[in-house]
């Protein structure tokens, strides 16, 4: 989808020949400052006249209204104006006319107290509201819709998020993509050559490693749960590079199991399809280095994904077995099914080679987090203030957001064991808070992060597919750090202690084990 920022008027709309000109109408809109124009007068008639219904997204559709040239007119209610508002506006706004072979879309924002903030909204909902699968479904028609031309008042000062909406919107459907493809077709093969697609792109480099490497390294944890499976495990390492190679870099880390149907401890078969989702985690990282590609913020990320499948044949890890971590700790395996965080804690020890200023790793974790934060917000867990306080600022700012949850000591308790320095679950009570620690002891002097998106990797019911979270979240985080250090002294850098900021230069005591 091609997406334009343009100087527009209500005077100068009335003039553009388009499919539909969607005018986005705040509670309080700024009409007394426009020209005369048709849809001036439109607008102010259908608002007299109370035809267009009080509450955010309530529309109505004009069918080539006199005085103007596009085909149709659609005008929403924006309420305050907030991204959030336009968003749901704008889903509005599009299901009304996408139907009718809509091909080209004109947004006007200029009613808006502000409409900068509105652009990355606009230009996201656009897309997911005409977003359409066809990787394995060739009878599905694919979107119509071709270019959608937002009209701003100034569009210098729009061009900033405009850059970044176009940015989010690439890892967004990069990361939809591969996560609705069905397991034999994003194999862990398949989602290391997607990396390596992803690393031709210039500033970003990709490695795999197999078996023997993996092996080599000493990821006991990692090869335990592909260890079930025909299809061979991959360790996937990517390297963004846009600052100086002496700069530390953000590490992130995406749980990769391309199909999890439970392993010995299997699911059961209701909604068990949904499990191709279990690496919405990597698609995440995946789409958040195809949105750096687009870009190109002036900061350094390396990107880990270890995937593999979780599958129950004679090879399969059993309840009760043993295995060691690249750590160097033992894990008892007590349930086959809390897998994720098994290929995750070699792939926090392998992170600690890069010195990282930060590391946050994204999986589809567990079920309590759905129970905990619904579809809303993904669970947010982190012992540093800082580094939880910059993920969720960037959540709010981005729409894709997030909860910061607990991690007392005492939620450890339950993962204690009496055959290995520790369990991989801790019973059902506080299970998104357990998978969280346990994956804290694999972290040592990391400044950590975890964000479990269990509950919003994905939709099910009739409207089930990828939603790309959290890339916008991380592609924020990751401009706002490259901002924040661009921005500081050097004097004031070097002084600060490490951990004590996620724009600092990062601990150098979390050498690789």
């Amino acid at each position: 989808m091609d997406f334009e920022l343009k100087s527009l008027s209500l005077a100068q709309a009335d003039k553009l020949a388009t499919d539909a000109l969607v005018v986005l109408v705040p509670d309080t809109p700024a009409l007394s400052s426009e020209a005369a124009s048709a849809l001036l007068e439109l607008t102010q008639g259908v608002l007299k006249q109370g035809d267009l219904e009080q509450g955010v997204a309530k529309a109505l559709m004009c069918y080539r209204p006199a005085g103007v040239k596009a085909t149709r007119v659609v005008l929403v209610r924006a309420g305050d104006g907030s991204p959030s508002s336009v968003r749901k506006a704008l889903l509005s706004a599009t299901a009304l006319v996408k139907t009718a072979g809509l091909k080209k879309m004109v947004v006007f924002l200029g009613l808006l107290e502000s409409e900068t903030a509105a652009i990355r909204s606009v230009m996201l909902a656009c897309a997911d509201a005409t977003y359409v699968y066809t990787a394995t479904k060739p009878t599905a028609k694919a979107r119509t819709l071709t270019k959608v031309t937002i009209g701003v008042m100034d569009v210098a000062a729009a061009k900033g998020e405009f850059n970044m909406g176009q940015a989010a919107l690439s890892g967004v459907e990069f990361a939809k993509e591969w996560a609705n493809r069905p397991g034999n077709h994003a194999t862990p093969t398949m989602l290391a050559d997607a990396a390596r697609q992803l690393g031709r792109k210039p500033g970003i480099k990709t490695e795999v490693l197999g078996l023997k490497e993996v092996k080599a390294l000493g990821m006991g944890a990692f090869m335990a749960v592909a260890q079930g499976s025909a299809e061979p495990l991959r360790f996937i390492v990517m390297h963004y590079t846009g600052a100086a190679k002496t700069s530390a870099p953000v590490v992130l880390v995406g749980k990769g199991v391309t199909f999890d149907t439970g392993g010995i401890s299997i699911k059961p078969a209701g909604e068990m399809d949904e499990m191709k989702y279990d690496m919405g985690g990597a698609a995440s990282v995946l789409g958040t280095f195809a949105a750096l590609a687009e870009l190109k913020p002036a900061i350094n990320v390396v990107g880990i994904i270890p995937s593999c499948e979780n599958m129950p044949d004679g090879l399969a890890i059993k309840p009760g077995d043993v295995v060691t971590s690249m750590s160097g700790q033992t894990i008892e395996i007590l349930n086959t099914d809390a897998e994720g965080r098994l290929i995750l804690c070699d792939a926090l020890t392998y992170a600690a080679r890069f010195k990282p200023r930060c590391v946050i790793d994204i999986a589809t974790l567990t079920g309590a987090c759905v129970v905990a934060l619904g579809a809303v917000r993904s669970g947010l867990f982190s012992a540093n203030d800082d580094l939880a306080d910059a993920l969720a600022a960037a959540g709010e700012r981005s729409q894709d957001l997030c909860w910061r949850m607990p991690l007392d000591d005492e939620y450890s308790e339950g993962l204690k064991s009496n055959f290995a320095d520790m369990g991989n679950v801790a019973g059902r009570a506080g299970g998104a808070i357990t998978a969280a620690k346990f994956l804290q002891k694999f972290t040592g002097t990391l400044n950590w992060a975890h964000l479990d998106n269990a509950g919003t990797a994905w939709k099910s019911g009739a409207a089930k597919g990828a939603t790309g979270r959290p890339v916008p979240l991380l592609l924020q985080f990751l401009a706002d750090q490259a901002s924040q250090t661009a921005a500081a002294p050097r004097k004031s850098v070097s002084k600060r202690k490490p951990g004590t900021s996620v724009a600092v230069k990062a601990t150098r005591k979390s050498a690789a084990r």
